[in-house]
């Protein structure tokens, strides 16, 4: 499974930060099962495939302690270059490595999102802050990145008495082997959301659809997703 480790821990209490996307519920249930009390930490900025949350919600009431839905819908305001944020603008279908991506970055969002997690963790006496990117996310956006992992895990530890780590085990490995290790521990994808444009089925074109895909296709684990385009 490339570089996550398994490890032997007591249980702690730590604060995971998860949409309801398919990375970040493989996360969840992957930290459950490290044995951690988990509060989930889920937010809406104004996003306009909020439907995500919806999953968010559904996974918060079986594996979370607490969870708390934060509204940073005032990012809107901030960060409306994004074609997640304004909905005039069309999300693109290309290929999620290609250059015309860059409009689906809302910019900033991890270090604003992470922040509150931090501040979160620290009230609670939690150990860590967990979040889910991945190496995918590398050619796009600059917050998933393992330089900013580490810079913000430093600050973190710096800025809270109780040294908050900040962990994003899936950061060096491929979506793919997310998906295979979502399998082994159980996850019903059925019960994720990928797509950006957020309709009642995923599109099958943008490029977290097209992401998604490729990632089953990959790791041959069965897709459970309904699609309204096949490509």
């Amino acid at each position: 499974m490339g570089d996550i480790k398994e490890r032997s821990i007591e249980p702690a209490k730590t604060v995971v930060v998860f949409s309801g996307g398919l990375d970040s519920t493989t996360l969840l249930h992957y930290v459950k099962s490290l044995g951690y009390e988990v509060y989930g930490l889920s937010f809406y900025y104004g996003q306009r495939h909020k439907k995500e949350l919806e999953y968010a919600e559904y996974w918060a009431k079986k594996l979370c302690k607490e969870w708390k839905l934060i509204d940073l819908s005032f990012m809107k305001e901030i960060a409306s270059n994004s074609a997640l944020t304004d909905y005039s603008k069309e999300v693109p279908h290309e290929h999620y490595t290609h250059e015309n991506q860059k409009i689906t970055v809302v910019p900033n969002r991890n270090m604003v999102m992470l922040s509150i997690a931090i501040a979160w963790a620290e009230n609670l006496g939690a150990e860590a802050v967990f979040f889910g990117p991945h190496s995918n996310d590398y050619a796009i956006y600059p917050d998933c990145r393992p330089e900013f992992v580490e810079a913000l895990d430093k600050a973190s530890r710096l800025g809270t008495y109780n040294s908050i780590r900040v962990e994003a085990p899936f950061v060096s490995i491929k979506k793919w082997q997310i998906v295979k290790l979502g399998d082994s521990l159980g996850v019903d994808f059925s019960k994720t959301w990928s797509c950006y444009e957020g309709k009642e089925k995923h599109c099958g074109k943008c490029a977290t659809c097209q992401e998604r895909k490729e990632a089953f296709e990959i790791a041959r684990v069965k897709d459970p997703t309904e699609y309204e385009v096949v490509l």
